[in-house]
């Protein structure tokens, strides 16, 4: 494994030389939209190539995956990837974003919810499920995003679709009063999920089903794909020193690998479609001689076809 290019960022500086092409696993503060972080990566990094695996929520903290340069063409494939949570779920308040951000529309004291009761709805909401996601998202409805016509006035309803909780863990329940002297219960969760997965979703489901109605109060991403939270760097870090994973490191922690000779790789960067060995679903990771990372290729009735090439 090759160590991680790291840049000393000095006041004052304007002869850096431009950031090698990477993944940077930013440890996202709470009150940053998605889009901040990447406003300050580019700043931090100078330069405009600069995109994110994944948006989180402006209350969320934790991993957020950033891609500089050419590792912006990852970006796409890295989104689709499982997530893993932390959150806290509170019972007995509803808002209208599900989450502690909106404006609360209801409240009915949960004191009297049975942990026995909040166990078998946790239990149904994993697996497969049917999820609506909720209505202050970024799904698109007929072009525009589901958020912003909510904040026009409409009343957005949304298709359920199907997501799947692979692990959802209760850690510890407690009781605690609400601002508005409700009695609310609060569940400290982990869960592990599939691209899509709205954690809000959950807690306002799970409130639902209890009678009670809930949203979300703290939620913090652990892990996107193969990169955690303990890999991950802050922003006043990297202000200091730029972590740069390189892009064949990132495509190999995250995707399978297939090695391929010298003549091979010349028609795969031509997008030649050659046969593949038996490899597991999903985009591949090619590389040539030298430890040249290629292209990205899928399986495509026994032939690679190229996702994107980077060679």
């Amino acid at each position: 494994m090759t160590d991680t290019p790291e840049t000393p960022v000095a006041a004052g500086r304007t002869d850096r030389p431009a950031p090698p092409d990477g993944l940077v696993v930013v440890d996202k503060p709470a009150g940053f939209t998605s889009h901040d972080v990447v406003a300050k990566m580019r700043g931090i990094a100078r330069t405009r190539r600069v995109g994110h695996a994944g948006t989180l929520d402006p209350m969320a903290t934790g991993v957020l995956v950033l891609g500089l340069g050419k590792a912006t063409r990852l970006l796409g494939h890295l989104a689709l990837t499982e997530k893993e949570y932390l959150a806290t779920i509170r019972l007995g308040q509803t808002t209208v974003t599900d989450d502690a951000e909106g404006e609360p529309t209801g409240s009915t004291p949960a004191d009297g919810v049975a942990r026995a009761a909040v166990d078998a709805a946790v239990a149904r909401q994993t697996g497969d499920i049917q999820q609506v996601p909720s209505k202050v998202s970024a799904v698109k409805v007929n072009g525009k995003r589901s958020y912003a016509r909510v904040r026009e006035g409409e009343d957005v309803e949304l298709a359920a679709r199907p997501v799947t909780v692979s692990s959802f863990t209760v850690h510890d329940v407690r009781q605690e009063t609400a601002e508005d002297g409700t009695p609310v219960q609060d569940l400290l969760v982990s869960l592990v999920c599939s691209s899509g997965t709205y954690v809000r979703a959950i807690a306002r489901d799970i409130g639902a089903e209890l009678g009670v109605g809930g949203h979300l109060t703290a939620l913090r991403r652990t892990r996107v794909g193969p990169y955690t939270v303990a890999a991950s760097h802050t922003l006043d870090a990297l202000q200091q020193t730029l972590t740069v994973l390189p892009i064949g490191e990132a495509v190999t922690r995250a995707f399978p690998r297939w090695n391929v000779g010298e003549k091979q790789a010349k028609l795969i960067c031509n997008g030649v479609q050659l046969d593949m060995p038996p490899l597991p679903p999903g985009p591949i990771a090619v590389f040539g001689p030298g430890e040249r990372f290629l292209a990205l290729v899928e399986e495509r009735r026994g032939r690679a076809k190229s996702l994107a090439v980077f060679a």
